[in-house]
């Protein structure tokens, strides 16, 4: 089941124009989100980066998108599409509408929201073998559009073959300073002694509600101190662990990294503090 502008239909009948603009411009946004029990994780995140995003980029937020609206649309589909399932993942995409060329009529905007199942009903750290290499035949820029999950992911989508084609399990990628900025589907975290870090949002990477969480989380943790700071790709080699994170997966441990084999046991440990989050709401 599909929702098109608040109308469930099955995919069969969901229709989006060959001249949609997202389709041929890639002018849209969207949110990830994983819901448990009925319940979507960190919407209010979620909801106020949506609106930052469509703010960015000059869209018509319509007045009936309230949190509420939004919320309600996203636990119908859901609903409709896997009634007997706890966990599902879910994309909320608004597009501007069609008209124009490069320059568009007008700003209003149109949604799309579709349904997957997932596996588990929480977070499971993932400790098989997960290895990852640099990514450089092309850099992200450290602009606040990098920042913001739009339909732009042509990088993303390279980097992406990249790996499959050299047996990698994902890529980190760079940004015009040759700084590491984020993973193919995630933030990424660095950690060396007592010190945990995250490249900041001003290097380009996206403003992750994981990421949110875990700098929350971590700032609790009095063995451990929180950095946003650039990272390079000297670094990587140095470090003790490295991780990534989504509001789908969680937390993603690297298991090596060139020549370099990484511990686990951080990643477990917020892993563990993440969950207890969730269920304390």
């Amino acid at each position: 089941m599909i929702n098109v502008n608040g109308n469930i239909v099955p995919a069969s009948q969901a229709y989006l124009s060959p001249t949609n603009r997202g389709f041929t411009y890639g002018d849209s946004v969207f949110e990830t989100l994983r819901l448990t029990s009925g319940k979507i994780l960190f919407w209010e995140d979620h909801y106020f980066r949506l609106m930052a995003s469509m703010r960015i980029l000059r869209m018509e937020i319509p007045m009936n998108f309230t949190m509420e609206f939004l919320m309600e649309q996203v636990l119908e589909t859901a609903k409709q599409a896997f009634p007997k399932e706890n966990s599902i993942k879910v994309r909320i995409n608004v597009y501007r509408n069609e008209g124009g060329l490069y320059s568009p009529e007008d700003n209003t905007v149109s949604f799309v929201i579709t349904a997957q199942k997932l596996d588990a009903d929480f977070y499971l750290h993932n400790s098989v073998n997960y290895e990852v290499e640099l990514f450089k035949d092309y850099y992200m820029n450290s602009g606040l559009l990098s920042t913001i999950k739009t339909n732009n992911k042509v990088l993303h989508v390279l980097a992406g073959i990249f790996a499959k084609e050299n047996g990698y399990n994902n890529c980190l990628l760079l940004n015009e300073n040759k700084m590491v900025v984020e993973a193919l589907n995630g933030n990424l975290f660095l950690v060396s002694g007592k010190t945990i870090k995250t490249p900041p949002i001003t290097d380009g990477c996206l403003r992750g509600i994981i990421r949110k969480q875990l700098i929350k989380i971590i700032l609790q943790m009095p063995d451990y101190a929180i950095e946003e700071s650039s990272i390079s790709p000297f670094e990587l080699q140095k470090a003790e662990e490295l991780f990534i994170t989504n509001v789908v997966t969680g937390i993603q441990s690297i298991t090596k990294y060139r020549k370099k084999e990484f511990n686990t046991d951080v990643a477990k440990e917020l892993t563990t503090k993440l969950n207890i989050k969730i269920r304390l709401g």
